[in-house]
């Protein structure tokens, strides 16, 4: 445990210090985003794109980091125990990718389908059964949504329209 705060406390020094772009907090074992990091990476906030918080812990990640974030165009929460996204997930105007494979979503993330410029979208590995084409159609910049590995009924879906790649 001391190991992984003090992993954390190095990587958020690191970014704020330097002035970086990518925070990266994966493999830090956190169950939730520390309180004390918005505060840490207060004065750099506009100038990180890019967030990994792949293989943790993660139960749920609040909205404050979603509007902490804002200019965030890269996200990766793969690996975690997410069972859904906040409302204001669907506020992330300059995200392009997120990465939310291996997580326990059962539904998909509708807050997703509010987020004009996002072009990838992988939820690959989760517990999702339908699938809101038409309203990722309407998503202009849209080109992938990774479904591999989820319980979709095929069936149900009308793919013969469909914008993006798309792939069960």
């Amino acid at each position: 445990m001391a190991e992984a705060v003090a992993r954390v406390a190095r990587r958020v020094n690191e970014v704020v210090e330097n002035g970086g772009h990518h925070l990266d907090l994966s493999e830090c074992a956190l169950s939730s985003f520390p309180t004390g990091l918005y505060l840490a990476v207060n004065t750099v906030t506009d100038q990180i794109y890019s967030i990994s918080l792949a293989n943790n812990e993660l139960k749920i990640l609040a909205g404050k980091f979603f509007t902490t974030f804002k200019a965030l165009q890269e996200l990766n929460i793969e690996g975690n125990f997410l069972e859904k996204l906040p409302h204001e997930a669907g506020l992330l105007c300059n995200l392009k990718m997120i990465n939310l494979a291996r997580n326990k979503l059962d539904t998909f993330p509708d807050e997703l389908t509010k987020i004009q410029c996002i072009e990838n979208i992988n939820l690959e590995g989760n517990q999702i059964k339908d699938l809101p084409i038409e309203s990722l159609n309407h998503l202009s910049h849209l080109s992938s949504v990774n479904l591999k590995h989820n319980p979709i009924n095929k069936d149900d879906l009308n793919l013969s329209n469909v914008k993006f790649e798309l792939v069960l």
